[in-house]
């Protein structure tokens, strides 16, 4: 038992995968973009916002990626994000378990803040998180551990008192920059296989093998 479970959030927590693809999707389609294939695009789930755009557009001016990225948030994610985003099955009774046990319960994620906090308001259960880290809470992204190190030193914990739970290489990465230890979940695009090189405590089919 950690005191401190630090979950990523897209393919861990939630499956945004709909929101995501249908998002890329139209923005491509309205700005002349040639289609990509979707299996490309869930690849870049878990990517910050930047690399996900410069890789699948081919981009490579910064103002460009940025606008592209404007463009995407403001005509679509807005939209349809959040509507397109649910929560996994084990996702509630685990964090609800964790919580009888007095852990903390924790989000480092390349999402923003802002659009978890939308979901977790809509099924109500804000009280089950102690503390989210997104996208502009950092000023480098994961797999810089920042997140990880912010968390560390607001509730006073050693390295030994976290779990970090992600469904990716970066998570992986992310993990043992922070020097803590690392749940492997495959609810996202990373099959097992993959994190047999990884340095990972368990490799988890679903979040409820946390309790």
């Amino acid at each position: 038992m950690y005191k401190a479970y630090i979950f990523d959030f897209d393919y861990t927590l939630a499956n945004s995968e709909k929101g995501i693809v249908m998002c890329f999707e139209m923005l491509f389609a309205d700005e002349g973009y040639a289609p990509v294939p979707k299996n490309k695009i869930r690849a870049t789930i878990g990517m910050t916002m930047y690399d996900a755009m410069a890789l699948l557009t081919g981009e490579t001016s910064p103002a460009k990626i940025e606008k592209l990225i404007r463009l995407y948030r403001i005509r679509y994610s807005d939209k349809y994000m959040t509507a397109n985003t649910h929560l996994y099955p084990d996702t509630v009774p685990t964090l609800q378990g964790l919580k009888d046990k007095n852990a903390l319960c924790c989000i480092v994620s390349t999402k923003t803040r802002s659009r978890i906090m939308e979901t977790l308001t809509r099924e109500s259960i804000t009280d089950l998180i102690d503390c989210i880290i997104g996208y502009e809470d950092v000023q480098a992204p994961k797999p810089s551990p920042e997140g990880i190190n912010k968390i560390k030193r607001r509730y006073s914990l050693a390295d030994s008192d976290i779990l970090y739970i992600g469904d990716s290489l970066i998570d992986a990465e992310t993990a043992r920059k922070g020097h803590v230890d690392f749940a492997a979940v495959t609810t996202g695009a990373t099959p097992s296989a993959a994190f047999a090189s990884a340095d990972c405590q368990t490799i988890l089919t679903n979040l409820r093998k946390l309790l």
